[in-house]
């Protein structure tokens, strides 16, 4: 019961990254937000949720990881009922941003607290094997959901739904998860700032990019405050008693394999997640119900991965994982830069998907249980925090990045298609053309195809990165399959 607590609480949080993405057009159409200010609906979220995970996981390891993990819910389903109230642009972006917040102070202590609630050994490989199938199957299911609300309801009910969700887990969470022993410390909230402003420079100097090029004076300024203030959150950290990142985690080489291996793969998994949902309701037209289950296969192959490797993980080891699944992910990503216009969902969309979601089910469990490895007690909230910054700001920066390439391929390809259009359309679409500068199908299809296609070779590039560093970074002591068998093996010195 406890583990279901705790994983519900990190499926609610997760979920809610890509629930919003299929209800983006009638959101846009409801509270008249423009195509560029629509981008903010899902990065108002990711970013504050990525750039405060680590004050999260910190708390959790002060005040009380039970504690803070309710509060962190009430937050997130206060933040989830005026979202789904608001009534213009601003009140739903703050609200998003909100629920990043309380996505920040909940999700690292809900890993933590698997820590301290299950035994070293089986019991908690099977616990990190539940947690990981869900934080890594959360966007798929979160595109099947959003279809269902938005096509059956309304689109204020990916928000709305949060609500009775929530308030079960707090009412659940006395009775079936004890407290944690709390640690004395302070908080380092300029940490916390630093970090979180930094990205938020860094994720607009990408979006900046992919809209007015890199020669854009305010892409160029984002970019260089992006380097000051990153830079001031390292100097911080680094004279900082009590650091918000302790940044001897890094010190170790596994775990630093494990931050980067996590960093390319959200990247790559986020940048699959929002070019298929593109690709299949504006090439393939489906509906937005039909464009959610066409993702559903997704969930259930993570699953069966995560399975596999927290299974065979005690004989083997997760070096082997590790390096499978990223080779796995690479080859799915691979597979759908074949993707054009002519391309079906069982014929071209389906099968890489597949190998892609075994790989990404693989991996997710192997890098929990090594980042966590020969940690301490008390800083288990601070590196449990840094593996889901890793996640968030990696899934955000790769995708800003992936975005850029998109853009750019889908100029180009609009400059081939512009020409041709011109010379085939009737004089009420060149009129049309000219006052909204959008091209029509199918040659609108062939722009976007092009982008996507070109966004999986970088997004390949990321998960090949990947393999890279498992391979060569990562080294599995005996001890460390001995611990993982449930062995009695000496602590950290």
């Amino acid at each position: 019961m406890a583990l279901l607590v705790i994983a519900s609480c990190q499926l609610m949080v997760v979920l809610d990254i890509t629930i919003v993405n299929i209800a983006l057009p009638q959101i846009q159409s409801s509270l008249h937000f423009s195509t560029t200010g629509l981008s903010w609906v899902v990065n108002a979220y990711t970013l504050t949720f990525g750039g405060l995970l680590l004050l999260g996981g910190r708390a959790g390891d002060i005040l009380g990881r039970r504690r803070v993990f309710v509060f962190g819910v009430l937050l997130f389903v206060l933040a989830s009922l005026l979202g789904g109230l608001a009534q213009n642009s601003g009140q739903l972006l703050a609200a998003r941003a909100l629920q990043g917040v309380g996505g920040a102070i909940a999700s690292p202590t809900s890993l933590a607290l698997i820590s301290t609630t299950f035994a070293e050994g089986p019991a908690r490989n099977r616990a990190f094997g539940v947690f990981a199938a869900v934080s890594a199957g959360g966007g798929a299911i979160g595109l099947l959901a959003g279809g269902m609300l938005v096509e059956w309801l309304d689109w204020r009910w990916v928000f709305f739904v949060n609500v009775p969700i929530g308030l079960l887990i707090v009412l659940a969470t006395p009775r079936w998860i004890d407290e944690s022993e709390r640690h004395p410390g302070r908080f380092d909230v300029t940490g916390a700032l630093t970090s979180t402003l930094g990205m938020v420079l860094l994720v607009y100097g990408f979006i900046r990019a992919a809209q007015e090029g890199w020669s854009d004076g305010l892409t160029v300024g984002s970019f260089a405050a992006a380097v000051v203030v990153l830079g001031a959150f390292v100097l911080v950290e680094r004279r900082s008693g009590q650091p918000i990142t302790p940044l001897h985690m890094f010190a170790d080489r596994n775990r630093a394999g494990t931050y980067g291996m996590m960093l390319s793969l959200a990247a790559a998994m986020f940048g699959m997640f929002f070019f298929l949902t593109l690709f299949v309701q504006n090439v393939l037209d489906f509906s937005p119900l039909r464009a959610g289950l066409a993702f559903l296969p997704v969930s259930a192959v993570i699953a069966v991965g995560a399975g596999l490797a927290s299974q065979l993980l005690p004989r083997y080891g997760p070096k082997p994982f590790m390096v499978t699944g990223a080779l796995l992910a690479a080859a799915g990503l691979g597979w759908l830069t074949l993707t054009d216009v002519h391309s079906t969902y069982t014929g071209s969309i389906l099968g890489p998907m597949l190998v892609f979601s075994l790989g990404m089910g693989m991996q997710f469990v192997s890098l929990t249980l090594m980042a966590l490895s020969h940690v301490p007690a008390h800083e288990s909230g601070a590196a449990s925090g840094l593996l889901n910054v890793t996640q968030q700001v990696g899934g955000s920066l790769g995708l800003s990045i992936l975005v850029t390439v998109f853009g750019t391929a889908s100029s180009h390809e609009a400059g081939r298609q512009v020409p041709v259009f011109l010379a085939r359309a009737t004089e009420r679409e060149r009129l049309l053309f000219r006052r909204t500068g959008e091209l029509p199908p199918p040659w609108a299809d062939e722009v976007l195809a092009s982008g996507v296609a070109t966004a999986f070779i970088m997004a390949a590039v990321f998960a090949v990165a990947a393999a890279l560093l498992a391979l060569l970074v990562i080294q599995v002591r005996p001890s460390d399959i001995e611990r993982l068998q449930g062995g009695t093996v000496p602590g950290p010195p």
